[in-house]
Parts: C-alpha cells; sequence; structure tokens
C-alpha cells in the first residue's frame, strides 16, 4: 500500500517536533520500511532526535529540507477556499436559527 506524502499546508501544520514517522517520512515522500532503513544507517534527510523511545524531528529542519516557507500554508488555504466557493449549502447571510432555551425563574 502506497501512502500518500503531505501537502505543504500539513507540513506546516505539524507540531515543533513531529514524529519521524509517519510525520516526517511521509512529508519527505520516504515509505515506513525504507524511512527506518534511512534512521538506522543514520542517512535520513533531516536530523532525527530520540526523546525517550520516540524518534522525532524539528518542523524547522524539515520545513528546510523541503524548502517550504511557513506562508506557503496561507496561500494554499486561500486557494482551496476559492474552488469551493460553490459548494451546495446554506446561503451567505441567510437568517440562523437558535435553539430557544426557557428559562423559568421561581421566586
Amino acid at each position: 500500500m502506497k501512502t500518500r506524502a503531505l501537502t505543504a499546508a500539513e507540513v506546516i501544520a505539524l507540531p515543533a517536533m513531529p514524529n519521524a514517522w509517519p510525520d516526517a517520512g511521509r512529508a519527505c515522500g520516504i515509505g515506513r520500511t525504507a524511512w527506518y532503513e534511512l534512521i538506522a544507517k543514520g542517512e535520513t534527510p533531516v536530523p532525527v532526535v530520540r526523546i525517550g523511545r520516540a524518534l522525532k524531528v524539528r518542523r524547522s529542519d524539515l520545513l528546510n529540507f523541503l524548502g517550504i516557507k511557513e506562508t506557503a500554508a496561507v496561500v494554499e488555504t486561500a486557494a482551496a477556499s476559492e474552488e469551493n466557493d460553490d459548494a451546495p449549502g446554506v446561503e451567505p447571510g441567510a437568517p440562523v436559527e437558535q435553539a430557544s432555551t426557557s428559562t423559568s425563574q421561581q421566586k
């Protein structure tokens, strides 16, 4: 089964120290087995940091390796929202019905 690589927006949305797998591996487009082989050889494209039993990478290293600037997410998100302008749903400016809650105070 082939895993899908992460988009630039997904990479930017990762935490400061994402997991080496699946986050960093998928961001680089490298499969699980190959990624762990690279870790074992010390040949990953970004430095892997061991924290306890967890293998982590720095998001900043990952962004630098991939050539992604954090502002790319804003552009990509804006483009995605423009593509979805004619999605069916509630018309802009339509009234919103709110559930009425009756609060009766007894004295």
